[in-house]
């Protein structure tokens, strides 16, 4: 063990001595970048791309089959390394790449056998699926053996491979992965660390199970679920917009990083007209738009996996050869159980009993079918039906018509578990009887032109009172403010705009942070009414803008007090784990007594002045920084930061920009990552990144949207071809 640790660190070493040594990338111009692309490939017929000047494609192709081949060169000339580095982590293979100090990640990857219903779902595969995966593919491959690799494959050493069907199977399961499993690694190690009696106690609060706050209008115009990877969507309804077609808008929140997560294209053939938002390394529009509808998903955060107590239960071993930089091939032996995997012997969930993972992935479905349907989709019950098979991740999707219809309905595939909430957080094996029979979309609640004009989905707890059957979609959701906040700009009977859709994507008021700031200074007593902080915050109205004062005193308070109270408690982990963490802190506060809570208060205002006099506002504390990931490793930042400003937001404001408590200057760690928006009634959508397009080290739009996004500002992508053709770029695809 301790070789293998001297040989993973002596890699690690020379890792980075390496991409410390090699020279930057050089600069590329978008015209060197296209020059780049291959002029042939396997197409059934010529093929056009045009460019704008941020490197966004329409594709316009005359055989339908030959769409997905012109996608895959896209994708593969944009985002090569990116997807590479998908891959690999799907199939856990992170130490061919770092050395010895991948394995145990790898274990973990492995572990959760991300492509195990992989063999199901290529015997079942639709052929219509199979052909657009395969076409996708085609032109990956093509672009593999005819283009030079990214910079990242010669920094790291990385071989370049040909692309399978299993691979990109695989991969997309590891982008269905499963958010609870963050939360369930977080509380079970506070739940080891509490007395039972605590953690019985704790445990109903961690889940929130209240009933969740009546909706501001009426139960068809709300519904949600989600934070870490979350988002924000709403749709109005054309009686409600000047156009009179429906609008939407959507800004999906994830790990904020570059390249970004998301690709913008649009295409055109005889059966396809679509434009709007591809994740990267995969041939469907996720968020998009074709000449009838417009869609947009947010992450439902559902309950689509389950931990079993496997300790009575017959264990079996697989075994699997990892191969390691630097190193010698490691055997890894990872247990399975009738059940599931026993993901608790690896890095990403430890437990000293035997924990079995029962998960919705592990089971067949084809969401890349559905998805394909969905771009054809003409109405709400073309949109509903193609969404049938849809299982994971477990999504809330709006969609808003030409015709002025919206709606909403919940994609995803659950067991049929019993109503209300689970008695702990690893089940016994009984509780497998509910994955017999799982419930799917066709069963679950979907809401069409509801009264109030209007849906929108923020990550919140869905409502109660719709058609389905009565089981629990989920058990960890975000706190209502977002999806209160588009309420209350969203309701009334006056016309909405588009332009009033674009503002939600910058609006960063938290609307339950006046109530909790009225408590705190309840609490802080009217003798300090002077104090520079205690003015900032009295005056303060949840406004998360750069030069807040008061929203840097209100966040410093609460972390203060947060890890006076109970930091590095059990409890404290524990409340800290969930999305409702802030909810939960309220409630703290609330039931400490003076004489506890006094010196802890004392102690926070005296943080808050010291970082008042520093930072004089939220966007001094508060920073986005755009850095390739790359940049993690030490030694690299300074080689792979590219910009850093203060930024607006909260981890509550519809522009999420999500952080850890703030004691210190910090980076937004996860948030909105691209917009979209939507009026039916023109041929087009907006799209913006943070970031850029390409992922190709060095080029001129790697990071060009940054500065529109700032400025909110959008890139227009059209949905006629016509319109593309007048864009300063083309390049003609022949066939080969």
């Amino acid at each position: 063990m301790m070789l293998d640790r001297a040989r993973g660190m002596i890699t690690a070493l020379r890792l980075l001595a390496r991409a410390l040594r090699a020279p930057r990338p050089p600069a590329r111009s978008l015209a060197e970048r296209l020059a780049a692309l291959p002029r042939s490939a396997p197409l059934a017929a010529p093929v056009n791309i045009h460019w704008d000047e941020h490197q966004v494609p329409f594709i316009e192709a005359a055989e339908d089959a030959d769409v997905p081949v012109a996608l895959g060169l896209v994708h593969a000339h944009l985002r090569l390394a990116q997807m590479e580095f998908l891959r690999r982590l799907s199939q856990g293979r992170v130490a061919e790449v770092i050395g010895p100090l991948g394995v145990e990640l790898d274990r973990a990857l492995r572990l959760f056998d991300f492509g195990r219903a992989v063999p199901a779902i290529l015997d079942g595969l639709a052929a219509e699926t199979r052909a657009w995966a395969e076409g996708f593919l085609r032109g990956v491959n093509h672009v593999i053996a005819t283009a030079a690799p990214p910079p990242e494959f010669a920094l790291l050493g990385m071989t370049v491979e040909p692309w399978s069907l299993h691979d990109l199977l695989t991969a997309a399961r590891l982008a269905g992965a499963d958010v609870n499993w963050i939360v369930w690694a977080r509380l079970l190690r506070s739940r080891a660390r509490l007395a039972p009696e605590a953690w019985r106690a704790l445990w109903p609060r961690l889940l929130g199970t209240a009933s969740p706050p009546p909706p501001d209008d009426l139960p068809e115009t709300a519904v949600t679920a989600f934070a870490r990877n979350g988002s924000n969507a709403a749709a109005v309804a054309g009686w409600r917009s000047m156009s009179g077609a429906a609008l939407l808008a959507a800004d999906p929140h994830l790990s904020v990083g570059l390249p970004n997560i998301w690709l913008a294209a649009a295409f055109r053939s005889p059966g396809y007209q679509v434009a709007g938002l591809m994740p990267a390394g995969f041939p469907i529009v996720a968020i998009g738009r074709n000449a009838h509808l417009a869609w947009a998903g947010t992450s439902l955060h559902a309950a689509s996996s389950e931990l079993f107590d496997a300790a009575a239960l017959p264990l079996t071993e697989r075994r699997e050869v990892v191969r390691v930089r630097g190193g010698r091939p490691r055997v890894l032996r990872l247990r399975e159980s009738p059940l599931g995997p026993i993901v608790s012997d690896g890095m990403i969930i430890r437990h000293a009993r035997p924990l079995a993972l029962a998960w919705i992935g592990h089971q067949p479905s084809d969401e890349m079918g559905a998805m394909l349907a969905v771009m054809r989709a003409d109405s709400p019950e073309t949109f509903r039906a193609a969404l049938a098979g849809f299982a994971l991740p477990g999504q809330n999707m709006l969609h808003a018509g030409r015709d002025g219809r919206i709606g909403h309905l919940l994609a995803a595939r659950l067991p049929r578990r019993p109503n209300g909430p689970p008695p702990d957080l690893v089940a016994p094996p009984a509780a497998v009887a509910a994955w017999a029979d799982p419930v799917g979309t066709a069963e679950l609640p979907h809401w069409t032109d509801p009264p109030g004009g209007f849906v929108a989905s923020a990550n919140d707890r869905p409502p109660e009172g719709a058609e389905g059957p009565s089981i629990p979609v989920g058990f960890f959701f975000s706190p209502a403010d977002r999806v209160r906040r588009m309420r209350a700009l969203l309701g009334g009977r006056e016309p909405i705009e588009l332009g009033t859709l674009a503002a939600l994507h910058r609006d960063v008021v938290a609307s339950s942070a006046p109530a909790l700031r009225d408590a705190l200074l309840a609490r802080l007593g009217p003798h300090r009414a002077r104090l520079a902080p205690v003015r900032a915050l009295a005056s303060w109205q949840g406004d998360y803008a750069e030069d807040s004062a008061g929203a840097l005193v209100f966040e410093v308070l609460l972390a203060e007090l947060g890890a006076r109270l109970n930091g590095g408690s059990p409890l404290g982990a524990a409340t800290g784990a969930v999305w409702t963490s802030r909810a939960l802190l309220a409630e703290e506060i609330a039931a400490t007594a003076e004489p506890v809570l006094r010196p802890a208060l004392d102690a926070a205002l005296r943080a808050a002045t010291r970082a008042l006099r520093r930072w004089l506002g939220w966007g001094g504390m508060h920073r986005m920084r755009l850095q390739h990931h790359l940049a993690m490793a030490p030694l690299l930042r300074g080689r792979f930061r590219y910009a850093e400003f203060a930024v607006p937001g909260s981890n509550d404001t519809l522009y999420k920009t999500g952080h850890p408590p703030a004691r210190r200057r910090h980076a937004v760690s996860y948030g909105a990552s691209a917009r979209f928006l939507a009026d039916l009634a023109a041929p087009e959508v907006q799209v913006v990144l943070l970031g850029g397009q390409d992922g190709f080290l060095g080029s001129d739009t790697f990071l060009d949207q940054a500065a529109l996004w700032r400025a909110g500002e959008y890139v227009t992508l059209p949905l006629a071809p016509e319109r593309a053709r007048a864009w300063p770029h083309h390049t003609v695809i022949a066939p080969a």
